[in-house]
């Protein structure tokens, strides 16, 4: 008889245990939905798409920002500015980066987007170290990419063949070096590429190749050309003595909100835009002393 009433306080021991055990484990489960409620509430991200030549200031920028600033997160993706100026048009991006104006872009409806000149940055061509040429005339660069000259030894450098390495057909970059590096004459038919990185390592590695990327785009393993004479440096587009460069939009569907907006200004913040756009190759829009219509007429004033 004592062992059945001590076998069933042991039993009641072992259910209010369980009972306990059960109710920690659904106060812990409550606090951790909790909490994770809180943190999915704390956090903000947004989207931006387009321009690999604008892409690196964005990227640089918005690691930065989300440094300084807890539960902010800021997706940066290229894709070239056809797509950022497609996907801003339709909605899917906060923030639609591209080297065009919107009016430039064939198929873009500019109605209801809001143009951020963030900054401006020049183009150049450049080439494989073992070409060996150091200046091209604008006549010989548009032959070049044309398909005219064949060979480096008809311009004097040495027998490698000429490949021509383009951006995608939905480029700025692209754009502004057919308009103002090639005088509106459309390169001739060769392989594509989606990014600025992309032509940049393919150039490095290929004898003979020839391309064009963006100055943030320099290193040592590709060769930027000058062009009549004139160096590509940021001084020289300043002055528009380097014709080849073009405005870096980030574009809006209507007037910034939210985090967009607050981004947007830290972009456009003295310090930002003397400390990350000196280091990656990117020029004021205010340092300016020519401006530049999406018709592509130039006026002698800041940007801003």
């Amino acid at each position: 008889m004592k062992m059945k009433i001590q076998g069933g306080i042991e039993m009641r021991k072992r259910t209010i245990y369980k009972l306990l055990l059960c109710l920690v484990i659904i106060v812990a489960g409550i606090g951790a939905y909790n909490a994770r409620s809180k943190t999915s509430t704390n956090q903000q991200s947004i989207t931006a798409v387009g321009s690999t030549a604008l892409q690196p200031l964005v990227e640089a920028a918005s690691e930065q920002y989300s440094a300084d600033h807890a539960g902010i997160f800021i997706n940066v993706q290229g894709g070239g500015s056809g797509t950022g100026l497609s996907q801003i048009e339709s909605g899917a991006v906060q923030m639609g980066n591209s080297d065009l104006f919107a009016e430039e872009k064939a198929g873009i409806n500019p109605k209801g987007l809001v143009d951020h000149k963030i900054a401006v940055v020049g183009v150049a061509p450049i080439t494989n170290d073992k070409v060996g040429i150091n200046n091209l005339s604008t006549a010989q660069l548009i032959a070049i990419f044309t398909g005219k000259y064949t060979n480096w030894k008809q311009l004097g450098g040495p027998n490698l063949p000429i490949t021509l390495i383009n951006r995608s057909q939905g480029s700025g970059t692209r754009v502004t070096f057919e308009e103002y590096g090639l005088k509106g004459h459309e390169s001739a038919t060769a392989q594509e590429q989606d990014s600025s990185g992309t032509v940049r390592q393919i150039v490095s590695s290929t004898p003979g190749a020839i391309s064009y990327v963006s100055f943030g785009y320099f290193n040592k393993s590709i060769h930027p050309l000058r062009v009549d004479g004139i160096k590509p440096t940021e001084k020289n587009v300043m002055d528009n003595k380097w014709k080849i460069w073009s405005y870096e939009h980030i574009y809006t569907r209507g007037a910034p909100t939210g985090l967009t907006k607050k981004f947007l200004a830290y972009l456009k913040n003295d310090h930002i835009q003397t400390t990350l756009f000196n280091k990656l190759g990117y020029i004021s829009v205010k340092d300016m002393h020519y401006q530049r219509t999406w018709q592509g007429k130039i006026t002698k004033g800041s940007g801003e």
